[in-house]
C-alpha cells in the first residue's frame, strides 16, 4: 500500500498549505483528494509535489507492504 502520510509533515515543514497547493501552483481539487485518500496519482504529480517542496519522494510517499 501507498500512503501519503509523510506528504502532509513534509508540507507542514515547508510552510505549504493545501490552499497555497491549489491558488498558487494550480493543483486541483481532485488531485488533493486522492492524496488524502491514498488514492493514486501519476509519477508528474508526485515530481511536481517533489519541485514544489524541494524534497525527496520518501518526503511525499511511504510503501506500506501488503500482508500476504
Amino acid at each position: 500500500m501507498i500512503t501519503y502520510d509523510p506528504l502532509w509533515d513534509t508540507m507542514r515543514r515547508k510552510g505549504i498549505t493545501t490552499y497555497s497547493l491549489i491558488k498558487d501552483y494550480s493543483f486541483s481539487k481532485g488531485t488533493l483528494d486522492s492524496l488524502k485518500q491514498n488514492r493514486n496519482i501519476s509519477t508528474a504529480t508526485l515530481n511536481d509535489l517533489c519541485n514544489i517542496l524541494s524534497c525527496r519522494v520518501e518526503d511525499v510517499l511511504r510503501h506500506i507492504p501488503d500482508k500476504i
